[in-house]
């Protein structure tokens, strides 16, 4: 038995993916939420400043919908940075003892343990739970 996440993985990247023909980070983690969790989040666009990227993650009014959580689940949010300011954002999976799947620059579409992550430069930054599923 495979889990739902499996066909994803080596999806291709772009910064304006959509798709099931590429994706970038938002929009492949808004798809798995609403298809996966029937999570709906809004459209964040893509930057290619980091700071101005790192600024609407940080000032987007949905992150008023998700709650930090320390006991993680499936389906809940990682919030990733590779410096000061978090950029990029995966879904966590209860897989080998937890990885995130998302699909970053370079790679497309991974599903990182925790140990790969660091390896690759992200460290997690936060992980949230949207309220609506929040238990």
């Amino acid at each position: 038995m495979s889990h739902w996440a499996t066909p994803y993985i080596g999806q291709p990247w772009s910064k304006h993916g959509q798709g099931p023909e590429a994706w970038n980070c938002w929009s492949f983690f808004r798809h798995v939420q609403a298809t996966h969790f029937g999570v709906e989040t809004p459209m964040v666009p893509y930057a290619d400043d980091l700071l101005v990227l790192a600024r609407l993650f940080r000032d987007h009014g949905e992150r008023s919908r998700w709650q930090p959580v320390t006991s993680y689940r499936e389906g809940d949010g990682v919030m990733m940075r590779t410096a000061r300011y978090p950029i990029h954002v995966g879904v966590w999976l209860e897989v080998d003892g937890g990885r995130v799947l998302h699909c970053a620059a370079g790679a497309g579409v991974v599903c990182q343990s925790l140990r790969d992550l660091a390896a690759n430069g992200w460290r997690i930054d936060g992980v949230y739970r949207h309220r609506g599923t929040a238990s």
